[in-house]
């Protein structure tokens, strides 16, 4: 018999399959037909279906209307059925000694596993859907579909004759007792009830009916609440789980009590039995303060809060689950203490203090997020709360304050970020005790509420320095960070034992710290650059370049603090900025140089050692400044110059002002130096190509060598209105000028520091004289000219050039010069020739085309204008002027008339 509770129908098996209402137990309907001699059936309540065996046949029908069966399926099976039950749209079949698995609706059987050698099939439903299959004294778990399901099994003492299913237990019926088994894995023992010879097992809701031969007995399930007790206490901490899902919904805070207090004292278990990591998925899952769990742990040391404590919280929950059952004092007695490590070697107990870390790591991870995310939320509304405040307090001035109400609660609201403090704490101290420096750095790095206090004496104490300069980072503690820094890099320069720790640390960590500083705070980054700057004063330029450090800024701090660096900076500066360095600096550079320069220059005067072509570094230094910029200030740097020294600085100078005639000068008759002058020329005609007046460049050094005196009346009238701007400067070099001749005014007027001279000016000299006055200004220099001649003939006008030449030059001298400048003319005229007729040529081609375009229209009324008769259809001839047409016989004619006439004319005369 079966009841189906859901419609009041009571389903029976005797002869046939009848179908009674209850409670009346009136027939409602007999299946006599089919289910005749039918010896097993099952039933599926949820969609009304009826499965009946009988003999080698399976039938499948349908209750409608609850009033009478309908056939649905029928199949053929391969033996008699003994046991079967529905699985979803399957049936499982229990023939013989093997159970299959039949599709309800299309008669697929699949094999599943022999049933065992002595006990008959025994398939069993579970509330679940799956099946518990019997195989002599084991039973096997299988899902619909008959596959095995892992850790699926449940060994009996004995052969079960039948099992019902009472959750969360299996309850067989065996030859001298009933056993009670829990279905969850590892499905240990529950109970033993003695009963012999019981004849059959059925399940009610409220108990499991045992009817022997001559009577009835009813097993009665122990109240949950006593049955999670008993477990917990006797260490069944799954079970008691499993069992706490089995309170009703109405109690849904003592479920969570219960379930609460059980994963505590299962974690409590777990720690003490070594299993630290599934002890904190316990503490997780009691969702139990971590101050609870940290307060296992002596070695951290927790920051002062005001949080409520959890054992107070975990009374409260004790309390609660003390009110649902009488066996509470059990539980409470229950108290697990941690082990005495007396007696364990100090090997031991290193190892199982680092596992407990470690599993003390990944639960303060796994629970980070969460309190992290609430004290950040928490920030947030409070920012928020205070700008709304501070809006609301200037929309009304004029309102008087109140009291402000909440600030009782600020106590209370500080509670997530107190929590968050205490979490990043323990984590950082637990990550540096299991040797994961990196990860605590990571940690630091991102959002954290480490205490400053306890984490920095903790990371000290251990040596742990790389952390603690993240620490001080995230704190914004700049300049403790860089004490700390500049303290470590000095030690590692010393001889220390531990080679490692000198590798560690290096003057680069405290650039690559300065680094994202510089824009926040430039002058802590110029302070703190100092001890980088001189022992790696390319990195930290660098640095100042990438990251846009202001140049004026630091040019002065490092005047003002580090004037021996401020030549190094501008130096690097200079060399690794593309775009160059403004004026200022450029000049203040140059200033730098020129200062060491006349330092040096008056020791080595002092000493007579002094010679213009002696070079220091320095002043190699400022002669390729001068040479490759010129933003600095001539005219300051002339006055500095002295009037006996330094020519080639002062060449350059009247250079960069246009003065080439004085720096040719100094470069011939000072320095001499013609190859100097010469690339000093050659740099002018290739920088003012373009510009006409800068051509004559190489005229004025041959007027340097033919012509002094020429070229001395040309620095007279240049200098001389100069001068008058500035008539208190350097009188007595302009009345030199008057009294003394030759080369020795030219040296006076060179040495002239004071006199001014126009940037923009240019000594574009021009000689139209004859070559009778070369020799009157001093010896000239014939050789080095012939050689300037013959190698830049085409830059040098060659007229003005012989003019400038003595007379007695001879011409063999001048075949270098004259040679190629004559055989270039000479090229040069052909080329243009030969232009000049291909232009002319191609002028008349597109004259002779646009002719050939015209186009003349001949009709009947066309007259030939010699003859005048119609052109009609004879050939023709038009004039060039397009309008004019003839018969081309006409045109002929009076072209031979033309050529008679004028063969006469020619004969006359």
């Amino acid at each position: 018999m079966e009841v189906s509770a859901t419609r009041d129908l009571l389903l029976s098996l005797s002869e046939w399959v009848a179908l009674h209402r209850l409670p009346g137990l009136e027939t409602v309907a007999v299946v006599s037909n089919k289910t005749k001699g039918a010896n097993v059936f099952a039933w599926d309540d949820r969609r009304g279906l009826l499965a009946v065996g009988r003999q080698k046949r399976l039938t499948v029908f349908r209750l409608d209307s609850g009033r009478e069966f309908v056939e649905v399926k029928e199949f053929g099976v391969p033996d008699i059925l003994k046991s079967m039950a529905w699985c979803g749209d399957n049936i499982c079949l229990g023939i013989r000694r093997e159970y299959m698995i039949i599709n309800s609706m299309t008669g697929a059987l699949t094999e599943v596993f022999s049933s065992g050698r002595i006990a008959p099939p025994l398939v069993v439903p579970l509330p679940t859907g799956e099946l518990l299959l019997g195989k002599d004294n084991i039973g096997v778990f299988v899902d619909q579909n008959g596959k095995l399901i892992q850790d699926g099994r449940i060994i009996w003492s004995d052969t079960p004759a039948s099992v019902v299913i009472h959750r969360p237990y299996a309850v067989a019926r065996l030859p001298r007792h009933v056993e009670i088994r829990s279905l969850r894995a590892p499905n240990a023992l529950v109970q033993t009830v003695v009963l012999r010879d019981v004849q059959k097992l059925v399940q009610t809701d409220n108990c499991i009916l045992a009817a022997l031969a001559n009577s009835v007995h009813g097993l009665l399930p122990v109240p949950i609440g006593a049955q999670i007790v008993q477990l917990t206490a006797s260490g069944e901490f799954e079970e008691a789980l499993a069992l706490c899902k089995l309170l009703p919904p109405e109690d849904s805070n003592l479920r969570a009590a219960k379930e609460s207090s059980i994963h505590i004292r299962y974690g409590h278990f777990l720690f003490d039995s070594g299993s630290y990591e599934e002890a904190m998925e316990q503490f997780s899952d009691s969702h139990v303060d971590i101050t609870y769990v940290l307060s296992l742990y002596p070695s951290i040391v927790l920051p002062q809060t005001h949080i409520i404590g959890e054992h107070d919280k975990l009374l409260d929950m004790h309390e609660l689950a003390r009110e649902s059952s009488d066996a509470t004092d059990e539980m409470e007695s229950y108290s697990l203490q941690l082990h005495e490590s007396d007696d364990k070697s100090p090997l031991e107990v290193k190892k199982m203090s680092h596992n407990a870390l470690v599993a003390l790591v990944k639960y303060l991870q796994k629970k980070r997020s969460g309190i992290i995310e609430r004290a950040t939320a928490e920030v947030t509304e409070e920012v928020v709360s205070g700008a709304v405040h501070h809006s609301l307090i200037l929309s009304e001035p004029y309102k008087p304050k109140k009291p402000n109400k909440k600030r009782a609660q600020t106590h209370t609201s500080s509670i997530a970020r107190e929590m968050a403090t205490v979490l990043d704490t323990s984590l950082l101290q637990a990550l540096i005790l299991t040797g994961q420096s990196s990860g605590a750095t990571e940690l630091l790095k991102g959002l954290n509420y480490c205490d400053l206090k306890i984490c920095e004496e903790f990371l000290k104490e251990r040596s742990e320095y790389m952390v603690l300069l993240e620490l001080y980072r995230s704190n914004e503690m700049h300049r403790e960070a860089l004490q700390l820094l500049n303290q470590l890099v000095e030690e590692s320069k010393s001889e220390m034992e531990n080679t490692d720790f000198n590798k560690k640390f290096n003057p680069q960590m405290i650039i690559e710290y300065l680094r994202p500083l510089c824009r926040s705070d430039p002058m802590l980054v110029l302070e703190s650059s100092l001890y980088v700057l001189e022992r790696n004063p390319s990195e930290t330029i660098e640095l100042f370049l990438s990251e846009n450090v202001p140049a004026d800024l630091v040019n002065s701090y490092l005047k003002q603090h580090a004037p021996n660096l401020q030549s190094t900076y501008l130096e690097l500066m200079l060399s690794m900025s593309e775009s160059g360095i403004n004026p200022n600096l450029q000049n203040e550079l140059v200033q730098l140089y020129l200062s060491e320069v006349l330092d040096w220059y008056k020791i080595l005067k002092e000493e007579g050692s002094w010679t213009e072509k002696i070079y220091s570094p320095t002043r190699k230094k400022l002669i390729s400044t001068l040479e490759s910029n010129s933003g600095y200030n001539t005219d300051l740097l002339l006055k500095r110059l002295p009037q006996d020294a330094l020519f080639e600085e002062r060449a350059i100078l009247y250079g960069k002002m246009n003065q080439h005639l004085r720096a040719l000068s100094l470069y011939v008759h000072k320095l001499q130096m013609p190859e100097r002058a010469v690339a000093y020329c050659d740099r002018v005609y290739e920088e003012g190509a373009q510009q006409p007046s800068k051509s004559n460049i190489y005229f004025n050094l041959l007027q340097i060598y033919l012509n002094p005196r020429k070229a001395e009346k040309e620095f007279e009238q240049k200098i001389i209105p100069v001068a008058s701007q500035y008539p208190g400067i350097h009188k007595s070099s302009s009345a030199k000028f008057k009294g003394s001749r030759t080369g020795k005014k030219v040296v006076e007027i060179e040495g002239a520091d004071d006199i001014r001279f126009s940037p923009s000016g240019t000594d574009s000299g021009r000689s139209d004289g004859d070559g009778d006055d070369a020799s009157d200004g001093g010896p000239i220099m014939l050789n080095e000219a012939l050689e300037l001649l013959s190698q830049r003939w085409d830059r040098i006008n060659g007229a003005q050039a012989l003019r400038l030449l003595p007379r007695d030059t001879k011409l063999q001298d001048l075949v270098s010069f004259l040679e190629p400048l004559l055989r270039n003319s000479s090229e040069h005229l052909r080329n243009y020739l030969v232009i000049k007729n291909l232009i002319f040529r191609a002028n008349l081609q597109d004259d002779l085309y646009k002719r050939r375009q015209a186009v003349v229209k001949i009709d009947g009324n066309s007259m030939c204008s010699l003859c005048n008769k119609r052109i009609a259809n004879s050939a023709f001839a038009i004039y060039p002027n397009g309008q004019t047409l003839v018969h081309f016989v006409c045109f002929r004619e009076s072209q031979q008339i033309k050529a008679v006439r004028g063969a006469n004319s020619l004969k006359r005369r």
